[in-house]
């Protein structure tokens, strides 16, 4: 499942768990994103634009996932992973910055639980 597949779904719960994990709840499953940390790299929730308590209860007409790495550093590498969400309530764009010494991901994990399993 990819990200923009949340089209359509009506969620009953959404949290931000202290900046690393943000997970949405419907009926069936649990939707988590977040980065399984490392040694030598950090990723976590920089900025959240809009009110996640919009996402609640209204269907989701928008999702989309997008990165950019085109911030270059003198040492290491960084990336901005950005995702969007839309309900009929408002827009909520989530920011999340990852930084690394260029060996380690920066990225973000999209892990669909179904309840029950």
């Amino acid at each position: 499942m990819s990200f923009d597949d949340l089209k359509g779904k009506i969620f009953i719960r959404v949290e931000n768990i202290d900046n690393e994990i943000i997970e949405f709840e419907d009926e069936l499953c649990i939707y988590r994103l977040y980065h399984n940390q490392c040694c030598c790299e950090n990723v976590t929730v920089e900025d959240i634009n809009g009110d996640l308590n919009d996402l609640i209860g209204s269907e989701i007409l928008f999702a989309e996932e997008s990165q950019s790495d085109e911030f270059p550093r003198e040492y290491g590498t960084e990336t901005w992973t950005f995702y969007k969400l839309a309900t009929k309530k408002g827009w909520v764009d989530i920011r999340w910055f990852g930084e690394s010494n260029g060996y380690y991901s920066e990225y973000v994990d999209f892990k669909v639980i179904k309840k029950g399993e």
